[in-house]
């Protein structure tokens, strides 16, 4: 402030010594006899009598203060004693040097008040007493994938949030960070929309202004805005867009350009711009003073060939960051995050004056999960604050506002109208214009209206128009042209979705007739599309059919909602649901698909409407998704609202809340593998299991569960209503304690037939904790996996045993564990001596157990007499020629029943096809066979081709990786191929390979 003034007084005394002597003692003599009207004291003659230039300019500040003293005393007596020096505005020139005190009183008084949209005339709020400080991230963001702006709010923001602790201030912006050693010249700030990207920049306008940042670092900022820059047609300079800034258009632009160093261009939105910005280097200019189209001007100014060592920062969203980073030199890309949980607290504060009004809307808010998450973006606690504070002025009890988002825009529209509108007759009126006017724009992309526009539409400064739309004056010529746009995005999407679902009336005559009404061409571009186009219109859509809102709409403004649009409705979204159902193949802008549905029937908040629409959804995949709290509660509505059994899948999820018992209350099938998930849940998990008897499978493999967790889970799965069948507890979750807990639950729950403990690393100590349960008789388990479970041969005696007791078990996977030969040689022994019934109990799945050619004894043994084992999977062990020898011994027995055999990577050579090729015709069980891996050349292709041209080859498959064959000749390959008749010979690599397994 003082440097300010000192400024200010020098300019002045400037001015004051530009006078004659004689001039000047007439001005000071005139002085000390003027009282200013409004002012209670003059100067005193005493301190005029012998006060020099200097002494007279800080008198007048000191006595009037700055504006006053200019425009109201100095510049009035220079005029009347001295003669006309010039009007105040254009000292400027006169005075170049003091051009940016008088530049920064300029900007205060453009941006330090602003006007909020539901104002009345004349009315307006100091911008410090609504901004409320921005998180902001100050590091790249890669997005592939665009977002549309409401639906990817929370997701974005819970996602930052919980990777980062501390936000970035403005007066670190241009600091040098991570690899950059030096001083940031260009940065970008990203944001969705709503989340306060344009108060940021003029806040960072009044505060420069004032003197709080960056000062003596920039001596101009230059604020342009992208809406503005769209509707100029002519020619313009980087000159013309800095005066545009400017009080006085003769401000000497030299002079301000002296030093780019020092210059500050703030563009806001650039999302919006119209223009392509894919000029050729060669089209730029590199003079500020050259005029030339405004897109060619902008993309000077971006890729830096025009003031190169000046400051740049872009406010945009993230869809359109992709575009803005091809015009962009050496950018640095921060994220506005939004209001923190304290920055909310805050705006509240700021926004009620009065305390009491203050908490009730707070605690309202914060009771309900959904709308204070919502209220990370500051137009959504903008709006909210609002809607309260109308609802509690009339005496209302908050309680009866609804939680979703076409309920506040609908609360928030009819405040505004109670406020500024006459009549029901010209609300209805004036209401289907403007929403004729959105949906033209939400189908044509088209965010900015002309003159034209609003007139094609009956727009003509009504007051509804003038409540929703911002009418922006642009210099055009030597004219101007209005252009208008609504207050926000997202209110255009509400009014396109209005448009639609709002009855014809003829006989008003206030029909668009420039666009048809059909609801079913906005579903099927929003289905078409898939990149979030019409997103939040189709919210709204269903939003606007809720009962109570049809209602709401009529009373207050008059208008009728068609209640047929609703069954065309529910009938789009059954066909949807089917087709998004019926793939077998589900991209993750699929599954993202998926979840949208599902906020669309969260919006219209009606039960039975969401369960006839739910029965569509046989299974709900959205695996691989970051759930925000607003998903979460959609998922968890929807899900409660199923009237059928579903199949749930949500693996590598990650959840806003912990609460996921309400995601298995009506689900047949659960899977909630990798969802970060802890003992926190596993209360609500444990009652959803004693609850819901329609259950059949749970996978909650790969998360931390804790042996609390475990506890928790596993009193729910022992309780008699529990009927799951499948249980996956893959991962790290399973410590010895916990492992008693589970045995108690397979000695208790009959329903459970399989389990998933893979990849613990529990080893040989929890096979011991287990096998007295496994050996239960009111244990019926078929079928359990222990794959990679450090397990080694000397758990294998419990093994065996439970092998010789359990009459239920099926099937057991011990792959990927150092069980040697002598462990599998036992646990194969162990099964036919058990079962001398012809039905011996085997590990089936043994592949990568470090096994060699000395067990295929007891394998050929227990083939030549097992008629029930079908699958053996031997893969990645050094079985050897001799030991696949042994194996072919026992494939050729009459007993014999074995259907898949897998041999991939088990040393095989051209040595064993001889057996094999027997094995192929005598064989009538097996089907499939893998040798992948293994390099049987043109020799042992040869001898078993001779066995696949047998008639009595029943084999299908027969799996060989490419590098197998790579020494075969053509002609072989082919004449193979032909052999083989009806059966299939696929080369494969082996990565497919693997999958295939």
């Amino acid at each position: 402030l003082w440097l300010h003034w000192k400024a200010f007084v020098l300019c002045r005394l400037r001015e004051l010594e530009d006078l004659e002597k004689k001039d000047f003692k007439k001005f000071r003599h005139k002085l000390s006899d003027f009282r200013y009207e409004g002012v209670k004291r003059k100067i005193p003659r005493g301190k005029l009598e012998n006060a020099d230039e200097m002494d007279v300019a800080s008198l007048l500040i000191e006595f009037y203060g700055e504006d006053t003293a200019r425009q109201s005393i100095a510049w009035p007596l220079l005029r009347q004693r001295v003669g006309d020096p010039g009007p105040p505005t254009t000292l400027a020139s006169r005075c170049p040097s003091f051009l940016s005190p008088l530049y920064k009183e300029h900007i205060r008084e453009k941006y330090q008040l602003i006007e909020e949209r539901n104002n009345q005339v004349g009315e307006c709020v100091e911008l410090n007493t609504r901004y409320t400080k921005l998180l902001i991230v100050k590091e790249h963001r890669d997005q592939k994938e665009r977002k549309h702006e409401i639906r990817a709010k929370g997701k974005e923001h819970a996602a930052i949030m919980a990777k980062r602790a501390s936000s970035t201030k403005l007066e670190t912006l241009f600091d040098a960070s991570g690899n950059r050693q030096t001083p940031l010249r260009t940065i970008v700030l990203q944001g969705d929309a709503g989340i306060g990207k344009t108060m940021l920049a003029k806040k960072l306008m009044v505060d420069w202004a004032f003197g709080k940042l960056y000062p003596g670092r920039f001596d101009y900022i230059f604020y342009i805005n992208s809406r503005e820059m769209n509707c100029i047609s002519e020619r313009r300079s980087v000159t013309d867009l800095i005066l545009n800034n400017c009080p006085d258009r003769n401000a000497p632009i030299k002079d301000i350009l002296v030093n780019p160093e020092k210059l500050l261009f703030i563009i806001d939105g650039f999302e919006v711009f119209k223009f392509s910005f894919d000029q050729q280097e060669s089209s730029l200019c590199t003079d500020p003073c050259q005029t030339k189209p405004v897109e060619i001007i902008l993309s000077s100014l971006l890729r830096k060939t025009i003031l190169p060592k000046s400051y740049l920062i872009i406010t945009t969203r993230p869809t359109a960051l992709d575009k803005l980073r091809q015009c962009l030199k050496f950018p640095h890309i921060a994220t506005i995050l939004g209001f923190s949980e304290d920055d909310r607290k805050e705006y509240f504060h700021k926004f009620f004056a009065n305390d009491i009004q203050e908490k009730q809307a707070l605690d309202f808010v914060r009771e309900n999960e959904m709308l204070f998450t919502m209220c990370f973006a500051p137009i959504v606690c903008w709006i909210l604050c609002t809607v309260m504070k109308q609802q509690m002025e009339s005496g209302e009890d908050l309680a009866k506002s609804s939680k979703t988002t076409t309920s506040v825009y609908m609360l928030f529209l009819s405040s505004l109208l109670d406020n500024h509108s006459n009549s029901k007759e010209s609300v209805h009126t004036d209401l289907k214009k403007l929403c004729s006017l959105a949906a033209d724009g939400i189908l044509n992309n088209k965010i900015l209206f002309e003159e034209e526009d609003a007139k094609k539409h009956g727009l003509d400064g009504s007051d509804v128009q003038s409540l929703f739309l911002t009418k922006n004056i642009f210099q055009k010529d030597i004219g101007f042209e209005s252009v208008y746009s609504f207050i926000h995005l997202s209110f255009q999407e509400f009014f396109a979705a209005l448009f639609y679902v709002l009855v014809e009336d003829k006989e008003r005559g206030c029909d668009s007739v420039t666009l048809k009404k059909d609801v079913n061409e906005i579903l099927k571009n929003y289905g078409k599309s898939r990149d979030n186009s019409f997103t939040l219109t189709v919210r709204f859509l269903f939003g606007l059919l809720n009962k109570e809102r049809m209602n709401h709409t009529e009373k207050i403004f008059g208008c009728k909602i068609s209640p047929e649009i609703k069954q065309n409705l529910l009938k789009w979204f059954g066909s949807v649901a089917k087709r998004s159902c019926g793939l077998t193949f589900k991209s993750l802008q699929e599954k993202r698909f998926q979840l949208e549905l599902l906020h669309c029937l969260y919006e219209i908040q009606e039960e039975e409407f969401v369960k006839s629409a739910m029965d569509h959804f046989q299974e709900i995949d959205l695996s691989n998704n970051h759930f925000t709290k607003i998903d979460h509660m959609v998922l968890s509505f929807c899900i409660k609202n199923c009237r059928n059994e579903q199949s749930l899948s949500l693996n590598d999820c990650t959840f806003g809340l912990e609460d996921m018992g309400l995601h298995i209350t009506t689900s047949v099938s659960c899977s909630l593998g990798c969802c970060r998930l802890t003992s926190a849940c596993c209360e609500d998990l444990a009652s959803a299991l004693k609850t819901n008897q329609s259950l059949k499978e749970l996978d909650l493999s790969g998360n931390k569960l804790g042996e609390t967790g475990i506890k928790l889970l596993c009193k729910g799965l022992k309780h008699q209503n529990c009927h799951v069948q499948k249980l996956g507890l893959r991962g790290r979750s399973l410590t010895s304690p916990s492992l008693g807990d589970l045995a108690s639950v397979l000695t208790k729950n009959q329903s459970l037939t399989e389990l998933d403990l893979s990849y613990s690393k529990w080893g040989d100590l929890g096979v011991k904790l287990l096998y007295k349960a496994l050996k239960h008789p009111n244990c019926k388990l078929q079928k359990i996996k222990l794959e990679c479970c450090l397990l080694t041969a000397a758990c294998c005696d419990d093994l065996a045993s439970v092998l010789g007791t359990n009459q239920t078990l099926t099937e057991l996977d011990l792959r990927n564990n150092e069980l040697r030969d002598s462990g599998v040689k036992h646990l194969w022994q162990a099964g036919r001596l058990a079962r001398p019934d012809h039905c011996p109990l085997c590990p089936h799945r043994l592949s990568n157990c470090y096994s060699t050619g000395v067990c295929c004894g007891a394998l050929s043994a227990a083939l030549s007499e097992s008629q029930s084992l079908r699958e053996l999977d031997m893969c990645y062990n050094q079985l050897g020629d001799a030991g696949m020898k042994l194996l072919c011994d026992g494939l050729r027995q009459p007993d014999c029943r074995l259907q898949k055999l897998w041999l991939t990577g088990c040393g095989l050579t051209p040595a064993c096809c001889e057996d094999l090729s027997v094995v192929i015709t005598t064989n009538q069980s097996l089907t499939e066979l893998n040798i992948n891996h293994d390099a049987l050349g043109d020799s042992g292709m040869k001898r078993l081709r001779d066995g696949l041209k047998s008639a009595s080859c029943k084999l299908q498959p027969l799996l060989v990786m490419q590098r197998a064959i790579m020494a075969m000749k053509t002609t072989m390959v082919m004449k193979t191929i032909v052999a083989m008749k009806t059966t299939i010979l696929k080369i494969i690599s082996d990565y497919v390979s693997r999958i295939s397994l």
